[in-house]
């Protein structure tokens, strides 16, 4: 089943470590067939507030998004982030085709 790396990312300190971070990802990601699918952009907020920016990565499955995160090559520069933002992250698998909102239910 699909699963996903989602970032809330509230503050991000601008800098040289950003560009880094930024100019570095995108290797981390091919090994384990990783895409952005959400990478900031503009949005528009409809119920409540929304302070930040929203990324969204995909991968294979949820063995693929967590081998990333544990990597040796993503270890090397998730530093770079944290230590100059304040941000959330999650893993969460996507559901299958067709999937109703009662599918919950069972």
């Amino acid at each position: 089943m699909t699963a996903y790396a989602v970032a809330h990312m509230r503050h991000v300190t601008p800098g040289p470590w950003i560009v880094e971070y930024l100019e570095k990802i995108d290797a981390t990601l091919e090994p384990f067939c990783g895409r952005f699918v959400v990478h900031g952009g503009e949005f528009e907020v409809v119920e409540n507030s929304w302070p930040g920016h929203l990324i969204v990565i995909e991968f294979p499955d949820r063995h693929h998004v967590r081998a990333w995160y544990e990597s040796p090559a993503y270890q090397a520069i998730l530093g770079l982030r944290t230590k100059n933002s304040e941000s959330d992250v999650i893993f969460v698998t996507g559901v299958g085709h067709p999937h109703k909102a009662t599918d919950v239910l069972e």
